[in-house]
């Protein structure tokens, strides 16, 4: 059970990428799945996240700019960013929660993601 992430790389302030995430050895089409972002010395950020009925949130924090979508025939899920800021530069995860909903603590953050991936770099520049 592997979750691969892919699409990091360095680019201008202003451009997009498109983060993939891809589930090996296991179909996560019936559970929450999810975008995380952490800069050094920081904690964890969420981003955004995609229950089992495809019912997307998106953090305010990159709402408007960042899009989490999932493609359950390629097992797949992806994050499309646009417009993109130096202050986005971390490293990018995806994560699973089993269950079929993505339930949040008393403060509004994730609270059960425990399969996650290694991560994906994106460097943001002026």
């Amino acid at each position: 059970v592997q979750l691969v992430e892919s699409g990091g790389g360095s680019v201008q302030a202003g451009g997009s990428l498109r983060l993939s995430c891809v589930a090996l050895g296991y179909t996560y089409s019936k559970y929450c799945m999810g975008w995380f972002r952490q800069e050094p010395g920081k904690s964890r950020e969420g981003l955004g996240s995609v229950d089992k009925d495809l019912t997307v949130s998106v953090e305010d924090s990159v709402k408007g700019r960042f899009t989490v979508s999932k493609d359950d025939a390629k097992n797949t899920l992806y994050l499309q960013m646009n417009n993109l800021r130096p202050e986005d530069t971390a490293m990018y995860y995806c994560a699973v929660d089993p269950r079929p909903t993505c339930p949040r603590d008393e403060y509004g953050r994730y609270r059960n993601f425990e399969i996650w991936g290694q991560g994906t770099l994106v460097t943001v520049s002026e």
